[in-house]
């Protein structure tokens, strides 16, 4: 019996620099596989294995059109993404506020001594 081999999740799929790129580009417009291939560095086989584990997230979406194929963006399961960070959001805002009082507080610190 053949092993199945696992659909993709959203965190891998973006987890790969080219991956992003490749959304960044679909997010514009609907672009073949040849007219993506020409924006990057990569091998058209190279990209067509990126936009599978991209389709297999569902983050892009195919259409055949004649002998060609299509792609383009689909954002509903970026929304799980945003849903995780969300979580951590309040953890960089407290980093943040912390660090905004330090400053304010060093460069308090260093206007009363110049007085």
């Amino acid at each position: 019996m053949a092993a199945v081999s696992p659909k993709h999740d959203v965190f891998h799929a973006i987890a790969d620099p080219t991956r992003r790129k490749l959304l960044q580009l679909l997010a514009e417009k609907e672009w073949s596989v040849t007219a993506i291939s020409n924006q990057f560095p990569i091998s058209r086989t190279a990209v067509s294995k990126h936009l599978r584990i991209l389709a297999e997230a569902g983050l892009v979406q195919e259409q055949k059109i004649g002998r060609e194929t299509r792609y383009r963006l689909d954002p509903n399961p970026l929304l799980e993404l945003k849903q995780w960070l969300a979580f951590y959001e309040r953890f960089w805002e407290n980093k943040l506020a912390m660090l905004q009082q330090y400053v304010e507080t060093d460069t308090n610190e260093k206007n009363e001594g110049e007085c």
